[in-house]
C-alpha cells in the first residue's frame, strides 16, 4: 500500500499553502505540516521551497510530484484488483457502524435480504467518526468498508465521491436530556422550541437542513439557533450537558441515554438510506438492489 503521505504531497503541491491543504483534507494545518516534513525525511529531498508569499516546489518536488501521481493511481488499481479478486470467491458485504451510522435496521431487514440473495453474508466494522476518519472512508467505499448507513443530499454525495441509495425521507425529530421539562412531552410544537437553544448542523452540510433553518429563522425568530461542526458523540454529550434541543432522526435515539427522541409537529424530513461507492461490485450491487425491494416491500414504514 501507498505511503497516505503522498495523498498530502500532492494536496499541498496543488493548494500551494499548507493551511489550504488542510482544509480540503478536514486535518489540522500542524498535521500536513508534519506529514510533509516526515515525508521530506525519509526520501532526504527538500520537495517546498517555503517563502512568505506561499510555497513552491522545488526541481525535486516537480520530479516527484509527477511520480507520485502515478504511484497513488497504481496503488489504487492495485487495491482494486485485490478487492475484486477476493469478492470472486467471497459474497460479503462489509457495513461500516458507528454511533451516528448504525446498522440495526439492517440487521432487522436480514432475513428477507437473504431470501432475496441467499448467497451473501455480511460482517459490520466498526470504526471512529471523526472528521477526517468519516470522511476518508465515504471517499474509499469499497476497499475496507462496502456500506455505510446516513443522511445524505446531493451535495453531500458529490464532495465525499460516493453515491447514495435513498431508503426514506426520515422525519427530523428534536432530542432533549431527559431532565429538560420538554422531556415530558410525548410530541412538540415549533412554539416549544421558542426560548430554547436549537443545535443544528451548520449551514452547507445538507440542503434539506438548511431549507428547515431558513424557515425557522424566518418564521420562528425566538428559536435560538446554535451552529455545529459535524454529527458526533461530543454534539449528543453537549446537548445533554448545556440542556439544549438537538436536531435529530429516529435512527440516532439510542445514541446517548440520557437524551430523549421526540417528534415534532411539522413537515420536515431528511433522505436516509445507504452510501456506497459510485462503482460498486456486482455483490455489492446485488445487495443494494435486495436491499431496494424489500425495503420496497415493508412500505418504508418500519
Amino acid at each position: 500500500m501507498y505511503n497516505h503521505q503522498l495523498d498530502t504531497f500532492i494536496q499541498v503541491a496543488d493548494a500551494g499553502s499548507f493551511s489550504r491543504a488542510a482544509e480540503v483534507l478536514y486535518i489540522s494545518s500542524t498535521a500536513v505540516m508534519k506529514q510533509i516534513n516526515l515525508l521530506e525525511g525519509s526520501l532526504e529531498v527538500r520537495l517546498f521551497q517555503r517563502t512568505p508569499r506561499g510555497l513552491t516546489l522545488t526541481d525535486a518536488g516537480k520530479s516527484y510530484y509527477q511520480d507520485a501521481k502515478y504511484m497513488i493511481q497504481y496503488a489504487k488499481d492495485a487495491r482494486v484488483r485485490a478487492r475484486n479478486a477476493m469478492q470472486s470467491n467471497e459474497n460479503i458485504i462489509r457495513i461500516g457502524t458507528s454511533p451516528m451510522t448504525p446498522g440495526q435496521f439492517l440487521v432487522s431487514l436480514w432475513p428477507r435480504i437473504q431470501r432475496e440473495c441467499p448467497d451473501i453474508k455480511f460482517q459490520m466494522v466498526n470504526f471512529d467518526n471523526t472528521p477526517e476518519n468519516s470522511v476518508n472512508i465515504l471517499r474509499n467505499l469499497g476497499q475496507n468498508i462496502d456500506i455505510v448507513a446516513g443522511l445524505f443530499d446531493e451535495a453531500f454525495l458529490k464532495e465525499r465521491k460516493c453515491a447514495g441509495l435513498e431508503l426514506c425521507r426520515t422525519p427530523i425529530l428534536c432530542a432533549v436530556s431527559i431532565y429538560h421539562p420538554l422531556a415530558a412531552r410525548t410530541r412538540l410544537r415549533v412554539e416549544d422550541l421558542h426560548g430554547e437553544d436549537f443545535m443544528l448542523i451548520k449551514r452547507g452540510w445538507n440542503k434539506y437542513l438548511d431549507a428547515m433553518r431558513d424557515d425557522l429563522w424566518r418564521d420562528h425568530p425566538q428559536v435560538h439557533i446554535i451552529d455545529f461542526d459535524m454529527f458526533n458523540i461530543g454534539v449528543f454529550n453537549r446537548c445533554e450537558n448545556s440542556n439544549s434541543v438537538l436536531m435529530t432522526i429516529d435512527a440516532w435515539e439510542n445514541v446517548h441515554p440520557l437524551l430523549r427522541t421526540l417528534p415534532v409537529e411539522w413537515e420536515y424530513t431528511i433522505p436516509y438510506g445507504l452510501l456506497h461507492s459510485p462503482r460498486p461490485s456486482p455483490t455489492v450491487e446485488k445487495f443494494l438492489q435486495a436491499v431496494g425491494r424489500v425495503f420496497d416491500g415493508e412500505g418504508a414504514s418500519e
